[in-house]
């Protein structure tokens, strides 16, 4: 069994469609949820599921390297990043190698980067007259969205779409290709 273990900081949809999407599989588990907000919406629906949590605070993640006890403690094979807003630290990144990966809410090498996240993105993509836009699912490094690439989506951004539009056509884009992609590569290796 492959057990995964996803970083979360907000409500938790792409959370919710990996662990549908792995449900009753022999050879994967979303084992555990680890958010560093204790008001995340997705610790709901790792209850709902029941999947174990664990809730961190920025000291504690970047000054120890006790999470790494946590994740061992739980068999923990690979890290998915689907919402979570904090810079992943070296130690995690070397204990993990090439297995970290984000999903981002653009075309990266465009609108990635440190603030760039939710809203944010589709407003820049908006102001700027982008004609498309979509996801990129990354692998992480030891700085924001700059990973090796690999996979992305579009769609088509019309003149009249505004940000929130722009969000629900990504945000279908991120739970079709996500499960999907996070599947392929655990298959891989």
């Amino acid at each position: 069994m492959k057990n995964i273990a996803i970083f979360a900081s907000g409500g938790g949809s792409n959370a919710r469609k990996i662990i549908e999407y792995f449900k009753g599989s022999t050879e994967v588990c979303v084992a555990l949820i680890i958010s560093n907000k204790r008001d995340a919406g997705v610790l709901g629906i790792a209850a709902d599921h029941g999947v174990w949590t664990h809730i961190i605070d920025r000291r504690g993640f970047y000054e120890s390297e006790a999470l790494l006890e946590v994740l061992q403690g739980k068999e923990i094979r690979f890290i998915v990043l689907a919402g979570f807003l904090w810079l992943v630290p070296s130690y995690l990144i070397r204990a993990f190698p090439g297995r970290i990966v984000n999903i981002h809410p653009a075309l990266l090498p465009k609108y990635g980067g440190k603030g760039m996240y939710g809203r944010h993105v589709h407003e820049a993509v908006k102001a700027a007259g982008e004609q498309e836009t979509g996801i990129t699912i990354h692998y992480v490094n030891e700085h924001y969205d700059e990973g090796d690439v690999i996979f992305q989506a579009t769609c088509p951004v019309e003149a009249s779409d505004n940000p929130e539009n722009i969000a629900r056509k990504v945000l279908k884009l991120e739970h079709r290709h996500f499960p999907e992609v996070i599947g392929r590569l655990l298959a891989q290796g």
